[in-house]
């Protein structure tokens, strides 16, 4: 009885303490339905959301537990406090995606960091998450927000932090810096009380056009522009910003899938708005099969990812996150891009090789683009490119310091372009590299799972019976990354297992990869190969 009432308590505090009247309401309701609603209620105050490295992210709904106003509000004034006592001067950006609950969310923060006395500055719309990111460098600023939930599904949003100043510049948070802002998040008392100012200052379509000319810069005004490209927003924000960019880079405007072209928060046309989804780029396809394009390009709704799809004799086919990373990769060594040339632990291991054949640093981090950008740390040279294959490409670090979906995509249509000037296409050039290092093909294990109980208890059966064979070849190394990073690698000859957790939603990835010497009979082996390799991980993880 003592945890009902205190689970009441709660619920009533929270409601008479939040901002906003929709989510008070949505608490009174559940506190009129009680007993009924005692489980929904206790879910919402399980615990509330925790800020890490990827800031915020959670379900639209009221409670400490989820995205909301009083979420909001708490976070920015944690963030304001973290900027005042050990972070750098300077104004804070603002921006937000076509999500529910963006726009409202932005405003809410630009309050709080005004009513902190600090300088804030939003984004005029709409906008992707790559153009938030080159603010705060252009900018100087000491952070920057950008309020979205990427690919997650329509019920999600989200509250991400880029850091300014020397130790950020311009990059996601890394620890510590995420428990600084969450320790001080903790510290905050009765909303009521966070001061409030005003609506900040909004930034002009300079700044836009800004990140468009230097974007466009990327490319070669004299290479050739004869490419047809198919695109989709996703329902995102991208369009208007990418079709700038190929306009200002020479090329013919891409085709856009009208259906997804516009921002749409309920994402009516794909139940997962992430490219990387079965049938998320069925419209896409289509289109480039009614237009004759020589390419496919989608974005996620914030357009910070860029997924490929190219024509094959057997219909279109989606490029891996691996293989896009890799052609991006060559095409910059070829265009004399030197640096730092960076991946994570799960991406394939080609990159290695052919930044070795260049001369150049390489750098293996762990997963995420917060450690990517900062692959230079690690080899005393500056990044020039990086990526992961979770469809993240930083074509730009000096110009936007995360993964950028339409940076990524105006240089894949300039290399495509240049291809087929050649008479070549992108699965040519795919070739040429497999036979010069070996054919690396990757595939992924994805178990998504209700209890996030059950992810633990996966790994833990991992480790404690690891296999002893991959494809009938002796492991030759297991690697456990604890207690740093919950991540197990496991090889083989010519084999690679990658096991970990999702950061960002409730799965368990394995990330499978053969190495088959080319030939003709390559691919069909190393499909065989993945295949097998599904099945023997599945059965290592008690699936």
């Amino acid at each position: 009885m003592a945890m009902q009432t205190d689970l009441r308590a709660a619920a009533a505090a929270w409601r008479d303490d939040d901002p906003d009247p929709a989510t008070q309401a949505q608490l009174q309701a559940l506190l009129d339905q009680w007993p009924d609603s005692e489980a929904e209620l206790a879910d919402r105050f399980a615990q509330p959301l925790t800020f890490g490295t990827a800031g915020l992210r959670g379900v639209l709904r009221a409670g400490p537990n989820g995205m909301n106003r009083a979420v909001v509000r708490a976070a920015s004034r944690g963030l304001v406090s973290y900027l005042d006592s050990a972070g750098p001067a300077g104004p804070v950006v603002v921006g937000f995606d076509g999500r529910h609950g963006s726009r409202e969310f932005a405003d809410e923060a630009v309050a709080v960091f005004t009513g902190a006395g600090r300088r804030a500055l939003r984004l005029r719309t709409r906008l992707p998450t790559p153009v938030l990111a080159y603010a705060v460098r252009a900018l100087d600023a000491a952070a920057g927000v950008m309020v979205t939930a990427s690919h997650n599904p329509p019920a999600d949003n989200g509250y991400k932090v880029y850091l300014g100043g020397e130790d950020g510049r311009g990059g996601q948070i890394v620890p510590p810096v995420d428990a600084g802002i969450e320790a001080a998040i903790r510290t905050v008392g009765p909303l009521s009380a966070v001061p409030l100012g005003d609506a900040g200052e909004i930034i002009d379509d300079t700044l836009v056009e800004s990140y468009v000319d230097a974007v466009a810069a990327l490319v070669d005004p004299a290479a050739p522009k004869d490419i047809t490209v198919a695109y989709t927003a996703m329902h995102g924000v991208g369009a208007e910003t990418l079709l700038g960019v190929f306009k200002k880079a020479g090329f013919a405007e891409p085709a856009s899938v009208p259906e997804q072209h516009h921002p749409d928060p309920d994402f009516s046309t794909v139940p997962f708005p992430n490219p990387e989804e079965p049938g998320a780029m069925d419209l896409v396809q289509a289109l480039a099969a009614r237009t004759g394009a020589d390419i496919a390009i989608a974005n996620d709704p914030d357009a910070d990812r860029c997924a490929v799809a190219v024509p094959t004799p057997a219909g279109w086919r989606i490029l891996r996150g691996d293989e896009v990373g890799v052609l991006l990769a060559d095409h910059l060594l070829r265009l004399g891009r030197t640096g730092t040339y960076a991946t994570t632990v799960v991406s394939s291991q080609l990159l290695q090789s052919i930044a070795a054949a260049a001369g150049q640093p390489y750098a293996e981090t762990l997963t995420g683009f917060k450690w990517i950008v900062r692959g230079g740390d690690e080899t005393g040279v500056p990044l020039a490119y990086g990526y992961e294959e979770a469809l993240g490409y930083c074509v730009a670090p000096d110009l936007v310091r995360d993964k950028d979906g339409i940076s990524a995509a105006v240089l894949i249509a300039d290399l495509a372009a240049r291809l087929k000037a050649d008479g070549r296409t992108l699965t040519d050039r795919l070739d040429e590299l497999a036979a010069a290092y070996g054919l690396h093909r990757t595939d992924q294990l994805s178990v998504r799972v209700t209890d996030v109980a059950e992810i633990a208890t996966m790994m833990a059966r991992l480790r404690s019976n690891p296999p002893s064979t991959l494809l009938g070849r002796p492991v030759t190394e297991i690697t456990d990354r604890l207690p740093s990073a919950d991540v197990l690698t496991v090889r083989a000859e010519g084999v690679r297992v990658v096991v970990r957790p999702s950061g960002t939603e409730p799965k368990l990835k394995a990330y499978l990869e053969t190495v088959e010497p080319f030939a003709p009979d390559a691919g069909p082996r190393a499909d065989r190969s993945l295949a097998t390799l599904r099945t023997e991980i599945a059965t290592a993880l008690g699936l």
